[in-house]
């Protein structure tokens, strides 16, 4: 296998995890700004008011993306063993 090939192949499967775990990612992120901002307002500076409402959302995402994760995932695998 020449060394371009393998770089791609590596490139392809570094931006299809980022792809994957995007979602979760970004509603973690856009909870914790939330949760911060009002934690920052009302001044309750406790680490579960925090953590719940993130671990909460992520869940959620992670059930509701996680069969697109799965299929994406998936093909990425059929085309690196030299599947469709």
């Amino acid at each position: 296998m020449p060394d371009t090939t393998l770089v791609d192949a590596l490139r392809h499967c570094l931006v299809e995890a980022m792809v994957a775990g995007a979602p979760v990612l970004v509603a973690a992120f856009a909870v914790g700004i939330v949760s911060g901002l009002l934690q920052a307002a009302t001044g309750i500076h406790e680490a579960a008011v925090g953590l719940l409402p993130r671990l909460v959302v992520v869940g959620l995402v992670v059930l509701v993306t996680l069969p697109w994760m799965i299929e994406r995932l998936a093909g990425l695998v059929r085309s690196a063993v030299g599947g469709s």
